[in-house]
């Protein structure tokens, strides 16, 4: 009698996630310049707030460092966001078009999951003409209850598409950001955007410093990565 075979199951790559600012597009260093101002003014008592609240929610960033006697600044801040986005360059992080086109035309979802909100996207759909035909889905901070390090956000971007947390790898550069994908239980391939590649290896199964030499075949291969 021949022992029998057991064939392995091979993991599927069938999503990639991916968040805006510094994975999608280039404006972390925008964003750090524009809060480390408000901070610097309000919240001098804390070097560094800038970097401490990427991945966070606006309303998260206001309730946590800007409340209390900071509350009645809160509107002022929100009227020089508003502002400040109006006016930023969304330049698309070197290959990004290359990279998700080619993800695409391989039958993989795509999915934008940030903490920024729809006023932050109306900015971007005005002025990056084609922007939405990259993607499947995008999901804001108005469609999770709970913001990033948790992991509500690539869940619930999972179950949009209808697929298991092992089939999706989540693209990240913030500490949260990073800290989300893994506890969503995903595959996180780091970018070093934001922060250096020694700084997140250790949030991250892959850490690239833009897509130029990355694709299709790389993700296929990090799915498959025990």
């Amino acid at each position: 009698m021949h022992p029998k075979i057991i064939e392995m199951e091979t993991k599927q790559f069938k999503a990639a996630l991916f968040d805006l600012d510094g994975v999608v597009f280039d404006t972390e260093p925008q964003y750090t310049k524009f809060w480390g101002a408000q901070c610097r003014e309000f919240r001098p008592d804390y070097p560094g707030l800038e970097h401490a609240i990427k991945g966070q929610t606006l309303c998260e960033i206001l309730e946590n460092y800007f409340g209390g006697e900071l509350a009645s600044k809160q509107s002022l801040i929100i009227e020089r966001l508003n502002a400040f986005e109006k006016t930023m360059d969304f330049i698309y992080v070197k290959d990004f078009e290359r990279f998700v086109k080619e993800l695409r035309s391989n039958g993989i979802k795509t999915a934008v999951v940030t903490s920024s909100n729809l006023d932050k996207m109306n900015s971007v759909f005005q002025k990056c003409e084609g922007f939405r035909g990259l993607f499947d889905a995008i999901l804001t901070s108005e469609d999770f209850e709970r913001s990033k390090p948790d992991p509500d956000c690539y869940i619930k971007a999972a179950q949009r598409f209808d697929v298991q947390k092992e089939e999706c790898i989540v693209f990240e550069d913030s500490f949260n950001g990073l800290k989300s994908g893994k506890a969503a239980e995903m595959k996180v391939v780091g970018l070093s955007t934001t922060n250096s590649k020694e700084a997140i290896a250790k949030y991250s199964d892959i850490v690239i410093s833009d897509y130029t030499a990355f694709g299709f075949n790389d993700c296929k291969t990090l799915i498959s990565k025990l």
